[in-house]
């Protein structure tokens, strides 16, 4: 990997950083900015788990999310640069997400499309897999 790549490397890792913070901390407008306009979310294995475009995926997950804790982690990303304006990665992650009904923490894997839009990476793909979910009911 060239010095240049490393950067670029390290500025995917800040903007997947980005993603977990401001999402836990319900800065939705932001957390918008870590997405390409057309970027798509799959969260499960089901054709309809999917949301597409920047302000749907906002607009999913916030909803999603109203009355819930969460902790986001990610982990031991691998990282490839394929070229100037794309990347794709793949994340171990762990999430703790509390709501009035049920307590999940969940163990699994972010794949992840990148792209370079006026000079800033964005998520432009996201599909989770999950290897393992306890829930609790409340």
């Amino acid at each position: 990997m060239t010095p240049e790549q490393l950067v670029e490397v390290e500025q995917i890792k800040q903007l997947k950083a980005r993603y977990f913070r401001l999402m836990d901390t319900r800065q939705w407008q932001d957390w918008a900015q870590v997405f390409t306009e057309d970027a798509v979310l799959q969260w499960g294995p089901n054709d309809g788990d999917v949301a597409k475009t920047r302000d749907g995926i906002v607009e999913l997950v916030s909803h999603v999310l109203r009355e819930a804790t969460t902790c986001h982690h990610g982990h031991m990303p691998e990282i490839e640069i394929e070229d100037a304006s794309r990347a794709r990665g793949i994340w171990a992650m762990y999430d703790y997400v509390e709501t009035p009904q049920y307590v999940l923490n969940g163990f699994g894997h972010y794949h992840e499309q990148y792209r370079k839009v006026d000079g800033a990476w964005r998520i432009h793909r996201l599909r989770l897999t999950r290897l393992r979910e306890d829930r609790r009911t409340k």
